[in-house]
């Protein structure tokens, strides 16, 4: 009976078996590793030895041993108007190219979602400018802007609307012809997220709101834009973060000039690290960059949880 019983009860464990726990494969930290070691090597390293550097008073050519001096750097930062003049700069600089190129890349988008001939043609020639380094962008639009003989001042001339400008050394137009060039070098990967995202909502629901006398605003308002905002800010917060820590474009084209007027936040901290030697202070500026930049991702991440909840 005994034995019966044992049978029994280990046919009634066997025909109920337990879920499947948690796996604890070892094995598998072997296949991260190597994802891993460039991610720690490359990005937290010198993550953390920067924030560690800002602390010290670290200089270049500096023969005595480099000092703490804990939050100095960052109080001298309290005081820097230079610092924040060019935090200011970099806000306008990133909110002048974010808005109009998400707005331009978001017709462009529409336009390309058409079905128009040579369609596979205009998204080929979309997307060149992305192809392209930054570095080319900037020396291709400093010949655009050639005070002698670039081609928008010897159109301005053909027009006989005047003899043109200095436009990238002139104190009202530097900032805003930099951000033309922004606006003009970002908008091939906004343009191609949008356009998937607009491929990916189905065509069903357009028929459905034509057939129920719905135009095409109406249909975008209630049917695209809801499909399409989502991507919309995922590109439009990873742009902003993109403009905001921009450095080789600006660098190109003015180099900080005229008068810091296109002094961004990481080219002023590029100055203060290689071109006067402050290596701690430049820190402490990359500290605080570093900071902005978390917070407003938490905003955008806050953000897209509350809309996930909503809905």
């Amino acid at each position: 009976m005994a034995t019966a019983t044992k049978r029994s009860g280990g046919a009634t464990a066997a025909g109920r078996r337990p879920g499947p726990g948690p796996v604890r494969d070892h094995g598998a930290w072997f296949l991260v590793l190597p994802a891993l070691i460039p991610i720690l090597v490359l990005s937290v390293g010198p993550l953390l030895y920067g924030i560690a550097l800002a602390f010290t008073d670290s200089q270049s050519g500096r023969t005595q041993p480099t000092q703490w001096v804990g939050t100095l750097n960052f109080q001298d930062l309290l005081h820097d108007t230079l610092f924040w003049d060019s935090f200011r700069i970099g806000l306008l600089w990133a909110v002048g190219v974010t808005v109009p190129q998400f707005l331009l890349a978001l017709g462009l988008a529409l336009l390309l979602n058409e079905k128009l001939r040579f369609r596979w043609l205009a998204r080929a020639l979309a997307i060149i400018p992305w192809a392209m380094p930054e570095v080319v962008v900037g020396i291709m639009w400093r010949l655009v802007y050639n005070p002698d003989a670039g081609i928008l001042n010897e159109t301005i001339r053909d027009l006989g609307l005047g003899d043109g400008r200095d436009w990238l050394t002139g104190l009202a137009t530097a900032l805003p012809a930099v951000v033309v060039v922004g606006i003009w070098a970002g908008m091939p990967q906004t343009t191609v997220a949008l356009l998937a995202g607009l491929q990916n909502t189905p065509h069903e629901l357009h028929e459905a709101a034509a057939l129920d006398g719905a135009g095409a605003w109406r249909r975008f308002r209630t049917v695209t834009w809801p499909a399409l905002r989502p991507v919309a800010l995922a590109i439009t917060a990873l742009n902003f973060i993109w403009n905001f820590n921009s450095f080789a474009l600006v660098y190109v084209l003015t180099n900080g000039g005229p008068g810091g007027r296109t002094r961004l936040p990481m080219l002023f901290a590029y100055e203060e690290a290689f071109r006067y030697g402050q290596f701690g202070y430049a820190a402490a500026m990359g500290c605080v960059m570093v900071a902005v930049i978390s917070v407003l991702l938490a905003l955008y991440l806050v953000g897209r949880l509350k809309g996930d909840q909503d809905r």
